[in-house]
């Protein structure tokens, strides 16, 4: 979550009508607050045309994928959410759609940020379970209590009785300036919290309706402002397969390596068409995964430092302000002039389902140059759509506004064909292309990663016990009659480890 104070530099093309400033000179643009409140904030195959998901309908027949078409609202910017209306009588929430974590969590308290909460005292059907709940985000974190209710969800028949966690605490999790009240953690079971046994939103309308394990998602905000006041772009989150008419061309699929997150393999990035020719672990350090809840693209450092060095190499643009690729700093154009043809396109190369193969997804500086808000009317500016990350590589909003992206957890794949509202200025701002051989990167890049976060938890509460049985031995033995040796091997509480080490 980012607040930019801009600041302007100096011309950096004077052959082209680019007046290229960062809000260091000041001078320039007398009119301008340097000190805007800028929400900035990014919220965490093979080819297969035939694999019977492409329907108007599930094979069941339960729900129609075409109701589901435009059921999202919001931008990159501040979430894509869609409404739901939760308890009896019904109370009608916005809650943002997040594919990297699998809490369905609601505020349920008053908050400065929102507008409004689910009051589960008004809510006849809502039962609490009488246990806490905390999650922690790379950016904010909440608490609450754990609770069941009904949920009715637009185009899915019937009510749901879903887990709910309600959000009685938080801190940096609701922003200034977005527009929902609680969180669809879509992910799997192992990150649930506290515990796996909290069944995940999407797990529950699978078993209660029984549609397909599969969900696919939409997101328009390709090249639109992250922080424009303008009706949002808004998007589609079709439950129960894949809707034809959201994408063109084929869907390709990379399988999903582990069921926490959705974690795929990266096998190469290329910056135009250069290869940054690091080992294939650098990307996948420590996963790499798909999340619609984090609004830029972000690379583990040594990636980033070497995505950045290759864009700087190849663009057209010299002498670049470094606050601009650390995200401190915003780049501003005359009104009108566009930054986009002075930057390459990035690719990601993804391992195809044919294991021997991969495939790429390709995005356009219209993604990752990301338009802000104009100043004065007379300039336009831009943020830079990828940061560093120092906890794996994480496909967000950046890449993802580019692509319709199937999530067939049926078949334990992640699927991308270009999506339809990939455009901007009559211009599509994707591409994807394969098949492509993977004989030359290793046969398994994601290996060597850390321990998982689930994993990390049950060792360190292991480890906590065998602490808490040691404590409890020398505590026995403080209290027992002191023993003595010889003068030289005394031993008394003033020697006593509890005494030095635990206080």
């Amino acid at each position: 979550m980012y607040i930019l104070h801009e600041k302007f530099t100096k011309v950096l093309r004077k052959r082209s009508r680019m007046c290229m400033i960062m809000l260091l000179q000041l001078k320039r643009c007398r009119k301008f607050n340097s000190s805007l409140d800028l929400d900035l904030t990014p919220l965490k195959t093979f080819q297969d045309s035939t694999n019977g998901l492409s329907l108007a309908s599930d094979p069941a027949g339960i729900v129609n994928f075409l109701n589901m078409v435009n059921n999202l609202q919001g931008d990159s910017g501040r979430g894509y959410y869609m409404e739901m209306t939760l308890g009896t009588p019904g109370q009608k929430l916005n809650i943002l759609v997040d594919t990297g974590s699998s809490n369905f969590a609601v505020a349920a308290a008053a908050h400065p940020f929102i507008t409004h909460f689910f009051n589960t005292a008004l809510s006849s059907t809502y039962e609490s379970t009488g246990r806490a709940v905390a999650v922690r985000y790379t950016q904010g974190n909440w608490e609450g209590e754990l609770g069941t209710d009904h949920v009715l969800i637009p185009s899915i028949p019937g009510t749901l009785t879903i887990n709910i966690a309600a959000i009685l605490s938080s801190e940096g999790f609701f922003l200034p300036g977005v527009n929902w009240q609680g969180i669809l953690g879509l992910a799997y079971p192992l990150l649930a919290r506290p515990d796996s046994s909290v069944e995940p939103f999407f797990n529950s309308v699978v078993r209660q309706t029984g549609i397909p394990d599969v969900f696919s998602l939409q997101m328009c905000g390709a090249g639109l402002s992250a922080s424009t006041t303008a009706d949002p772009a808004g998007g589609s989150l079709v439950m129960g397969g894949v809707e034809p008419t959201l994408y063109s061309g084929s869907m390709w699929y990379t399988p999903i390596k582990e069921e926490w997150y959705y974690q795929v393999e990266v096998l190469k990035l290329e910056v135009g068409d250069q290869n940054l020719n690091l080992d294939c672990k650098e990307y996948n350090m420590d996963k790499a995964i798909v999340d619609s809840g984090t609004t830029l693209l972000r690379l583990p450092v040594n990636v980033f430092n070497s995505v950045v060095e290759a864009i700087s190499r190849t663009s057209l643009i010299q002498d670049f302000s470094s606050g601009f690729w650390g995200g401190t700093k915003l780049a501003c154009w005359l009104k009108g002039e566009t930054p986009w043809r002075f930057f390459p396109k990035l690719s990601i190369y993804l391992r195809a389902t044919n294991t021997s193969q991969s495939f790429k997804i390709t995005i356009l500086p219209q993604l990752y140059i990301q338009p802000i808000t104009d100043v004065e009317g007379t300039l336009d500016c831009f943020r830079f759509g990828i940061s560093s990350s120092a906890n794996g590589l994480v496909i967000g909003a950046t890449v993802m506004e580019g692509f319709y992206v199937v999530f067939d957890r049926a078949e334990k794949r992640v699927g991308f064909a270009v999506s339809k509202c990939a455009v901007n200025g009559g211009i599509a701002v994707s591409e994807i292309s394969g098949p492509f051989s993977s004989a030359d990167v290793a046969s398994d890049c994601a290996a060597g990663g850390l321990l998982k976060e689930p994993l990390l938890w049950v060792i360190s509460y292991a480890l906590m016990a065998v602490c808490a049985v040691v404590l409890l031995i020398l505590l026995l033995l403080l209290v027992l009659p002191c023993r003595r040796r010889n003068r030289s091997g005394e031993i008394t509480d003033e020697s006593s480890l509890v005494r030095h080490r635990i206080k």
